[in-house]
Formats: structure tokens, sequence, C-alpha cells
């Protein structure tokens, strides 16, 4: 649906099914990667009993009412590609750079950085070519793409490789996101030009509303609905990202910015983010999407959950309990905003089904106890059974030395981007699958 150049796509309707055939369609299969930075407490998220009777740990507490959508692995490694080796410091740039590529980053703060693909990249090669966007990289903490950052260049503070050189960053503000995915707004202009230009520009929805009363009059019972539900949140969505813009700035750590319209509440900012994915999947405005919470070694604090210091600070616990506290919180809180996701999916019907059935999503971090910078066992759940392809529910612990690049390669396969090699992966986790 088009106005003055403002595109709203719409979620499936049974009005569709006729112009489809008389079987039910193929829901488009979607993939998402969520990072968790900084690490995850070992002790607080790997279960101790293996199979379908294993026991939530206090972080992953939240996904627990999801069981049975639920695969948690253990035992993946990415320790060639990130632990110090030859390159001395830097794990927590490591870390991030090679979660999703495969490939160990070299070490330089110039132009002459190289990673790899990463498995988003590969996926958005085929699944993009279905949809108008072909992946979208979110975060909620920003970085400068130039400089030093944990001794490597601060382009690397991203899952997102289009090619071995060429890093996707981020964007952390939901109104740009909103813009690229409905809007026609001029994205290459600086936050001042951009704020001027949406002073100017109406509502998406005040602007399509004409089109859908026309539409929804043409629309059995069960569509009207599912169109009033969609729009509703589609109208929240914009209600928040610009209450969000109108909120008074907020002291940060040194060498922290937030750009206009970003909430200052770190749970308020992670929910636009994932609604907006959501909201790019059940429009088929993209199918692949990656979601860093936060930097990487980064300095956020979260004094909303009684953490006033810098994430990366007390990361560094020493095996202090109270600052093993603090950290678990912030873990805990970072889980509970996915978890919130993951019901929203589950809640959302689509075809046969609901929409968490068609997604291939995955949480994990780059690091388990960033005490010691533990590359070789990286936190990781996958949430969704993804048409029937993966065998929830249960527990598995890898063999050890597993690479991660293996876990990449069996979701790029499960999503039907099947390839031989993926990163340094030796073979794929075929246990996991029903196929």
């Amino acid at each position: 649906m088009k106005a003055s150049g403002t595109c709203v796509a719409l979620p499936f309707l049974d009005a569709m099914l006729p112009a489809l055939g008389e079987s039910a369609p193929q829901m488009p299969t979607r993939m998402v990667y969520v990072y968790a930075p900084t690490g995850i407490m070992p002790q607080y998220w790997t279960p101790t009993a293996e199979g379908r009777d294993f026991e939530f740990q206090r972080v992953m507490k939240p996904l627990e009412k999801y069981r049975e959508d639920v695969l948690v692995l253990s035992g993946l490694s990415a320790h060639e590609l990130a632990a110090p080796l030859q390159d001395g410091a830097g794990d927590h740039a490591r870390a991030v750079a090679s979660y999703l590529t495969g490939a160990r980053p070299r070490k330089t703060l110039g132009a002459d950085m190289h990673a790899g693909i990463s498995t988003d990249q590969v996926a958005a090669k085929v699944l993009g070519a279905k949809s108008r966007l072909s992946s979208l990289e979110l975060t909620c903490e920003t970085s400068r793409t130039v400089g030093e950052c944990d001794s490597y260049s601060c382009a690397y503070q991203t899952l997102a490789f289009k090619s071995p050189t060429e890093p996707l960053i981020p964007e952390m503000n939901p109104r740009v996101v909103f813009e690229r995915m409905f809007g026609d707004m001029d994205l290459s202009g600086s936050p001042a030009q951009r704020r001027n230009e949406a002073s100017y520009r109406q509502s998406v929805l005040d602007l399509t509303m004409q089109d859908t009363m026309s539409l929804k009059r043409e629309l059995g019972p069960t569509d009207r609905q599912k169109l009033d539900e969609y729009f509703t949140c589609l109208r929240d969505l914009e209600v928040r990202i610009a209450k969000a813009e109108s909120e008074p700035k907020v002291d940060l750590p040194p060498g922290v910015q937030a750009p206009p319209g970003v909430p200052v509440v770190f749970a308020d900012h992670a929910q636009l983010m994932f609604d907006l994915i959501k909201l790019a999947f059940q429009t088929d405005t993209t199918r692949v999407a990656t979601f860093m919470l936060a930097r990487e070694g980064g300095l956020r604090p979260y004094p909303e959950i009684e953490v006033p210091e810098a994430h990366h600070s007390i990361s560094h616990h020493g095996g202090n309990p109270e600052l093993v506290e603090k950290l678990a919180k912030i873990q805990c809180y970072h889980m509970e905003q996915f978890a919130r996701f993951v019901g929203s999916l589950k809640a959302t019907p689509e075809g046969a089904g609901t929409m968490l059935d068609h997604c291939a999503t995955v949480y994990g971090a780059g690091l388990s106890d960033p005490n010691i910078h533990d590359h070789d066992h990286c936190p990781t759940v996958v949430v969704g059974k993804v048409n029937g392809k993966l065998k929830t529910g249960q527990h598995v612990t890898c063999k050890q030395g597993t690479p991660l690049s293996n876990l990449h390669l069996t979701m790029l396969d499960v999503v039907g981007v099947a390839t031989d090699k993926f990163g340094n992966s030796d073979g794929e986790l075929n246990f996991l699958t029903g196929v």
C-alpha cells in the first residue's frame, strides 16, 4: 500500500489465499541472531542435565514457559577465532567480529580490516532477494566506527559483514529503522537534517488510511480484525518512537553518546527494536535480522536495575560476589527482553502455526565467563522449530571443541540456504535436525 512515496506492506491475510491456490501457502522462513554482549556467567546459564528434562538456570529462566520451542546448546567453541594466540589483547573485539563470520579478525586500527562474510549475510543473499530489504542490523548501544576499540578498529563492533572487508554498522535509532522500513526519509543526512525532515512528515498511517479503509470494506471479519491489530501495532510503534524523541537527555559515562529518538531506559529501547524486527517479518519487509543488545565490552550502565557501573568494568569481577551478582542482573535483564520477543512471535498466528514456528532464532554470546575471557563455551540457545526442522525441547552438549560455525552452517541449511562450508566449520550439527 503506497501514498505520497510511503510504502506500507501488509500482513498475510486469508483473502490472499485464492490468488495463491487452494492449499495453505508456504510461510516465509526468517533468521534472526540476538547477541548478548560481554559474556554470560556459566553457573547462571548452563543446565546440569541433558536431554528433555533439563532445568532452566537463572539467566535462561524467562524462556522456561517456551520449553518445547527451546534448544539449548553447550560446548560450542570460538577459541581459535577469538582467543589471544599471537595477537594479545582484544578478546572482546575478536568475540563479536568472529561470532557470525567464523573468521579470525585481522588485528588492525586502519582501513586494512579483514574478517569474513557473516552467516546472516550469506542468508540475506538468498532470502533477501524475496523481500524489500535484504537484512536489518540493529543495536541498543552506539559505537564509533573509527579509532580504537579494545585494541582493534572500532569498525569490528558489529555482527554483520557483507564481505570480509565490509562491516555493516548496526543502527540504534528506532526512528531511522522505522523510516528505512516504511518511510521515504533521506537517511544519508545528519541527525539535525533528519529531525527537520521528520517534522514536516505526516504519520505513515495517516498517509495510507484512505486506502486502508477502502481495503477493509472488501475483507471478511477475520481479515478485518487482523488488519486492525496490525495497524494498531504500527501506530503504537510510531507513538513510542515519537515519545522517545521527546524524552530529556540522560547523563552517560564519558565517551558514550545517545542520538535523538533513543529511549533512556534500556528495556524500552530494546522492546522498540524487537517490535520493529517482528513488524519487518510480519510485513515481509525483510527475512534476516541481527540485533546486538549492546556493544561488546561496552560502557553502558543499568541504573534501572541498580547497576550504575559500566557493564565492562564489572564483567572483570575477580570473583567478587557483589560484582558477580550485578553482572547476573544485567544478563537476566537482557534475557527478559528477548523472552518477551519470543512470546510476541509465538502469540502471532501465521499460516497453520505461529510466527515463531517459521523463525530460526538464536540468542548467544561470544564469551562465557568474561572475567577469564572464556571463548571455549559460547552460551547458545535456539528458539523455534523452523517449520519442524529442529528438534527443540532439549539440552544438548556438543563434543568439546565443536566450532560455533557448525551451528551457523546448520542454521543456513534449515532456512533453505544450504552450503558445504562456513567459516571454520567442520560439519553440520545433524543430530539437531529432524530432516
